[in-house]
Order: C-alpha cells, then sequence, then structure tokens
C-alpha cells in the first residue's frame, strides 16, 4: 500500500505547483495572510480561526468563511490518520509565520506519526518540476529545537507588545534557518522614527515621488525592493488605501475604487504631505496606526512602537498632539 502523506503548505498557487511535479499525498493549503490584521494571544485555534475568518471577509481579500477555516482545522486535527506528515514552505514571512502557527499546533498536539519539513529559500509557486526534486533532497524530520522555537516564537508574536519579538533578534533561531530574516522583516512594517512609515510605505512613496505612480509598476518595483518577497497586491493596495485617507492623506489618486480592488492601471501622486514625510519634516504616524494590527500587538495613537532599524532599536511612542500656535 502507498504510503499516505498530508502535505501542508502555505496556499493554493503552491499546491497546484507541487501537484503538476507529481508529489502524492493529499494537500491542505493553510491560506491565511498572518502578518496582516489581529493574531491576538488567549485564542485557541478555533477561536483564532473565526477571528481570521471575519477580518479576512471583511478587507474583501478572498472568498474564505469561518466554514473554510473549520474544515482546515478539522484537517489538521485529522493529521494522525496519515502515515507521514509533509511541511512545505518558503523563506519569506509570509510563510515563516504560518509555520510557526502549525508547529506551536504539533508541539501541543503531538502526532503518532512522523513529520518532516522542507523550508525552501525560492518560492514554489515558479518551481519547476525539476527544483521540486532538488527541494526534497533537503527534507528533514521536525525537530524537538524546531518545536521550541516555534512555541516560543508563536507566543511572541501574539503577545500584545513586541519586545518579545524584538528580542528573538538575539536568541538562537538557527533550528528554523530563514526565521531571523521574518523576525527582522515584522519589525520593519512597524513606524520608523522621523517619518512614522513602515519599510513597505517608505518604499511605495518614495517610488511614487520617482515617477512610479502606476499601481501594477509600483507594486512590482516594491516587489524587488524585497530580499524575501512576501507581500501580496491585495495587501499593498490595502496600505495605498490608507495613506489616501485621511484629513491629510500622503497620496491622491485618480480612481475612487474599493480598497480591496484592484486595478493595475490606477495612479498615484504625492500630496504636499506626503513629500514632507519622505523628506523627514513630518510623520505618517496617525495613519499607519490607525486601527491597525501586527501579530498581538494593537497599534493605537496612545499606545505604539517605532522600529529603528538602523540601530536595531524598538521605541514606545505615543503621537504628540500639534503644538498651539
Amino acid at each position: 500500500m502507498a504510503e499516505r502523506i498530508l502535505n501542508i503548505t502555505n496556499g493554493d498557487c503552491a499546491v497546484e505547483v507541487l501537484t503538476r511535479a507529481g508529489q502524492p499525498g493529499d494537500w491542505l493549503p493553510w491560506r491565511d495572510i498572518l502578518h496582516e490584521g489581529p493574531v491576538p494571544d488567549g485564542l485557541d485555534l478555533t477561536g483564532l480561526s473565526v477571528l481570521r475568518a471575519r477580518f479576512i471577509s471583511e478587507r474583501g481579500w478572498a472568498p474564505l468563511e469561518q466554514a473554510d477555516f473549520e474544515v482546515r482545522d478539522a484537517w489538521l486535527a485529522q493529521c494522525g490518520e496519515y502515515d507521514r506528515i509533509r511541511l512545505w514552505f518558503e523563506h519569506d514571512l509570509y510563510d515563516q509565520l504560518q509555520l510557526l502557527q502549525i508547529l506551536d499546533w504539533l508541539a501541543a498536539h503531538p502526532p503518532s506519526v512522523p513529520v518532516t519539513l522542507l523550508t525552501l529559500d525560492d518560492y514554489l509557486g515558479t518551481a519547476s518540476p525539476e527544483l521540486v526534486e532538488r527541494y526534497l533532497e533537503a527534507e528533514r524530520p521536525v525537530s524537538a529545537a524546531q518545536l521550541g522555537l516555534a512555541q516560543v516564537a508563536w507566543a511572541a508574536f501574539r503577545a500584545d507588545t513586541p519586545e518579545r519579538w524584538a528580542g528573538l533578534l538575539d536568541a538562537d533561531t538557527g533550528a528554523l534557518p530563514f526565521f531571523d530574516g521574518a523576525v527582522r522583516r515584522l519589525l520593519e512594517e512597524y513606524p520608523q522614527p522621523h517619518t512614522g512609515l513602515s519599510r513597505t510605505a517608505y518604499h511605495a512613496l518614495s517610488l511614487i515621488g520617482q515617477g512610479e505612480d502606476t499601481f501594477g509598476p509600483l507594486f512590482g518595483e516594491v516587489q524587488n525592493t524585497e530580499e524575501r518577497r512576501f507581500m501580496g497586491d491585495l495587501g499593498f493596495r490595502w496600505l495605498l488605501h490608507n495613506l489616501s485617507d485621511g484629513e491629510e492623506p500622503l497620496l491622491v489618486t485618480d480612481s475612487e475604487l474599493p480598497a480591496w480592488q484592484v486595478d493595475p492601471a490606477q495612479r498615484f501622486q504625492l500630496t504636499a504631505k506626503g513629500r514632507l514625510v519622505l523628506a523627514g519634516q513630518a510623520s505618517a504616524g496617525d495613519l499607519m496606526i490607525r486601527n491597525r494590527w501586527i501579530g498581538g500587538v494593537h497599534l493605537r495613537p496612545d499606545r505604539f512602537w517605532e522600529w529603528d532599524a538602523a540601530t536595531g532599536r524598538l521605541q514606545a511612542s505615543t503621537l504628540r498632539p500639534a503644538p498651539v500656535s
């Protein structure tokens, strides 16, 4: 009888590529954008899935409903009925957070069957069948060190302040070889000192200021600034929507599309405030923290954090009231 394998990976695109490459077994795509929206502590997998399904649905990002998460979680709960569980995950922030969640669950619910891991320094969605075969040479059993690191890191990600997450930069994270980069990249999504922009927002505004003002090419150029691409076009579109909103927006656009709709031809221009922010003469903090979550951290005007990538320093902050003239 053929070995029954449960393959767990990042999404439907990876499933399609790996199936086409002839990899055997059943496929469970994880389908969650964990670097966007709330992932608070205090909820079990079921409770967190309810919250995540509601968030994704309200954003209009995918036709995912609570029932889809229930099916996913039930399948995971039955993983011990297979002969082996095989985890396929990439090196980028999107995948590394999914991997943490799954390893944390497996640590708390150890299956009676072997679990193996393939962590890749490339993107499954563009892999050829020949490349997939080469990746299989790196397959290894999941170790106790990997499970332990995942438990610590997943708890840090879900904490309501980011100090524990930042502290992972000083910890030994070698058990998961690409995780250190994911820790740093998530911290770069916190507001920067002086400008209040995240790394992604800063690159977007800079490119628009240089004339790359059309959504499709702009998104491509922002992706090119990434060592490990992780953000989809819908998340990027939502960011530009936020920067175009409010009493003092940083951008204006030629279209009134809803925030969840992508038009590659949509164009953006910097406002006077946007130019000041880029020059470090004003802050975008009010736009970057508006009802925003990073893992378990809820950024609010009276309670948020800035990350200085140059010094590696995390600083608690509040929005300063405008001076009285």
